[in-house]
């Protein structure tokens, strides 16, 4: 049997009600503004909407308190992080933005070790 999930709290509706208060903002304002700020605006309506579906799948798969230490312990999603960033970096050679890349996969592989080292510490 199942535990039914706890409700969430201020702070998760806060922010996808913020979330979602900035993509139609922004979108609105890609409407109605002159056009250099209105492709600003609506990349940044995409921007909060983008986060608006990843805080979504977040909270609805990590239902308790702790979201961030859940998500620093998962050791899948660290992996994935660093190779899918090393796979980017190796791609793009030659790039401009090339060293975002490489921080990225920095920051994946500080993920996954740390994920390992709590592992092994419970």
């Amino acid at each position: 049997m199942t535990e039914p999930r706890p409700p969430w709290s201020r702070r998760r509706r806060r922010t996808l009600v913020g979330l979602a208060l900035g993509a139609v903002a922004g979108g609105l304002g890609a409407l109605v503004l002159p056009a250099q700020y209105g492709v600003t605006s609506a990349f940044v309506a995409a921007l909060c909407a983008f986060l608006f579906v990843v805080a979504l799948v977040v909270f609805l798969a990590v239902p308790g308190p702790d979201t961030l230490g859940t998500l620093l312990r998962s050791t899948p999603l660290g992996g994935a992080v660093l190779v899918v960033a090393v796979l980017l970096y190796l791609s793009t050679a030659g790039e401009p933005l090339r060293w975002l890349w490489l921080l990225a996969a920095a920051g994946g592989a500080a993920w996954l070790g740390t994920a390992l080292w709590l592992a092994r510490r419970d």
